[in-house]
């Protein structure tokens, strides 16, 4: 993800300067394809030829220069979630490379808790409906990593968390009464965090833009720096990056907090229905 986000940087800057992959190569004497291949995230960059590109396109902002030095040294570090590939897609592998970035994470759930929220035996519910053929051990290492993601939440710089759910959600019953009663009261601490917001979106508020479905909005902390949308499917996943995107889902984001429960109405909500299952 580290080299994702700075392939793009790289790319956004020699636009923004106006110059050419084939001027850019000619200038420092690279090979023909160097470049092309570096903004294409085919190879990684060094630290010195990273510094020879923002010193070529004239980035003379101290805090963007020191941004792009540390991103293009950390691009080559495995995160502990790259050890899972026989168990996690690439699609997925690289979403949690953009949450442990992210700065502000936004979330609209359709029908379930997101995975950051979620409780161990709600997430097994959830994840073992979804692989049936899976066997148990692939699905308790599944668990595992999505309980290991919560840990972000916690850690020094954690990211903004911004959640909206459908009153669907927390309504429908995923594994069991009590299982459902123990998430329910898990969401209701979670308004404890200074770092996490939660607002329901009530079935009265009729039609809404997200109603085709859930879907992650991530943004980073470095100025100018492109943030991502993540859409999961049934086979897979989507991530997107264009600005479109980005201008259509944020929007949306921002309507669906508009016709949302305020975070105490919410609150509220959810502990009458935790309180109803006893």
């Amino acid at each position: 993800m580290r080299r994702r986000r700075l392939a793009a940087e790289l790319r956004r800057l020699r636009t923004e300067a106006e110059l050419s992959i084939t001027q850019v190569v000619t200038r420092l004497g690279w090979p023909g394809s160097k470049l092309s291949r570096v903004e294409n995230r085919q190879i990684g960059i060094s630290v010195t030829d990273v510094r020879k590109l923002l010193d070529l396109y004239g980035v003379e902002n101290v805090q963007q220069v020191r941004e792009l030095i540390e991103l293009a040294r950390r691009s080559k570090e495995r995160g502990w979630w790259e050890s899972y590939t026989a168990t996690l897609p690439t699609e997925t592998r690289n979403m949690i490379g953009i949450e442990t970035e992210a700065s502000l994470i936004r979330a609209y759930s359709q029908a379930l808790v997101p995975g950051l929220l979620q409780t161990p035996d709600y997430a097994h519910a959830v994840i073992r409906a979804a692989r049936p053929t899976d066997s148990q051990e692939v699905v308790n290492e599944r668990v595992e990593i999505r309980l290991a993601r919560q840990a972000l939440l916690d850690e020094q710089g954690a990211p903004q968390l911004w959640v909206v759910l459908s009153e669907a959600a927390i309504r429908h019953v995923v594994g069991s009464s009590a299982i459902m009663t123990t998430q329910l009261r898990s969401l209701i601490k979670e308004r404890d965090r200074t770092n996490v917001e939660l607002q329901v979106i009530p079935f009265s508020a009729g039609e809404h833009p997200a109603m085709v479905g859930s879907f992650w909005l991530y943004s980073f902390p470095a100025p100018n720096e492109m943030g991502a949308v993540y859409i999961e499917t049934m086979n897979g996943a989507l991530i997107m990056e264009e600005s479109q995107d980005l201008d259509t889902y944020g929007d949306a984001f921002d309507r669906l907090r508009s016709a949302a429960l305020s975070p105490r109405d919410t609150r509220e909500l959810i502990r009458s229905l935790a309180t109803d299952r006893v």
